[in-house]
């Protein structure tokens, strides 16, 4: 079977690049399609594959301010051109990545990991007041019904939809009128897993770790640990961190910047609980926090609610810096019954054998259907 995977963009390796790896473990002989590709941000299944770019490739500078160009990206993307027959094009899409015109008679399966979130139910988030430059703020008004215009029409052209929870199953339902089955992504459970439960928690802090993207919400993170006075390790960076590192932090925050790979799974280990304050649309983190045993203080709405239950992990209501303190209160109680192993259990629901089998059988069926159906359209 040859395949043609599709994603957004290669510039950095965060959630969505981790399934694009396991989707080419599972699909070895498959070609990648992208608008940009920054060479060796990715990892070697990815890197050894035919990556074919767009236009936007070419413009100088462009893997540091890509961000700037998401209205001439439905155009990239749409220019996109096979390079060769293929039985099956398979996207990876938070953006445009599902837009891509595939020849006629070639099925086409999106896995989705968001709708285009600061065009719709995040906009405020990116574009709102105190959070962006006024000319990027009027820019952004100026193309978001544009952009939302296009984000649906392009997904119509989809034959089928997986998405990577049931939160965002409902969203693909309210903004693009279309059903879509639901494949929790890949977490890399043995890299994590391998870390002893004995002595979890030891560091005594608390953990937050992420992008510094405006909707992320480390903002109330380090606001009610300011008043709680505990101690919290910050690990990321991003565009926020100019506004949220500025000034002297006090002398129980620690802001540790990127950390390598392979230094993560001990900083989940030593810590007394992740502290995930997004209201996301999966979210890894808090699982990839569990498979090393360690518990989760959440804000209970979005993703969270699919990968944490009530036995590794604390929730709270309000996505304000009062609830979390509250919430970290309730943990300090809590903590005393916490069984580590319990969180490893929840975390293994998750593997990446499990998402690879789950897509494999979603791409059968679809196969199936066109194959049954080869003059018409296998919408699904």
């Amino acid at each position: 079977m040859k395949v043609a995977l599709v994603h957004d963009w290669l510039v950095t390796h965060r959630g969505g690049e981790r399934v694009l790896d396991a989707l080419c473990e599972a699909l070895p002989d498959a070609d990648i399609y992208t608008l940009i590709h920054k060479p060796g941000s990715q990892s070697p299944a990815i890197e050894s594959r035919r990556i074919f770019t767009s236009f936007l490739q070419h413009v100088p500078g462009i893997h540091a301010r890509y961000r700037h160009f998401l209205p001439a990206m439905p155009r990239a993307i749409e220019s996109l051109r096979l390079q060769g027959d293929y039985d099956l094009v398979l996207s990876s899409s938070h953006c445009v990545a599902k837009g891509l015109r595939a020849p006629p008679g070639t099925p086409h399966l999106s896995y989705v990991h968001a709708p285009m979130r600061y065009m719709w139910d995040l906009f405020d988030d990116y574009f709102g007041p105190g959070r962006a430059r006024l000319p990027v703020r009027a820019a952004a008004h100026a193309v978001r019904p544009w952009l939302q215009r296009w984000d649906r029409a392009s997904a119509q052209r989809v034959d089928r939809f997986v998405v990577n929870s049931h939160h965002v199953a409902a969203k693909v339902a309210r903004f693009w009128g279309r059903e879509a089955a639901v494949v929790h992504p890949p977490v890399d459970l043995e890299r994590f897993a391998r870390v002893p439960l004995e002595g979890g928690g030891r560091g005594g802090y608390f953990l937050w770790l992420g992008a510094f993207a405006p909707y992320k919400r480390l903002d109330i993170a380090l606001e009610a640990f300011r008043e709680l006075g505990a101690p919290l390790w910050v690990v990321g960076t991003g565009q926020e961190a100019a506004k949220l590192t500025s000034g002297a932090p006090p002398p129980n925050i620690r802001f540790l910047g990127n950390v390598p790979d392979d230094a993560l799974p001990s900083l989940y280990r030593d810590a007394r609980a992740l502290i995930f304050t997004p209201e996301e649309d999966f979210g890894i983190t808090p699982l990839e926090s569990q498979a090393t045993g360690r518990p989760v203080i959440a804000y209970g709405r979005g993703g969270a609610l699919e990968t944490v239950t009530a036995e590794s992990g604390v929730f709270f209501p309000e996505q304000t810096a009062k609830s979390l303190m509250e919430a970290v209160r309730r943990f300090e109680t809590w903590e005393a019954g916490f069984q580590p192993r319990a969180a490893r259990a929840q975390a293994e629901r998750f593997s990446r054998g499990h998402f690879q089998r789950a897509m494999l059988a979603e791409v059968e069926g679809l196969l199936r259907v066109s194959r049954k159906s080869p003059a018409s359209t296998a919408r699904v």
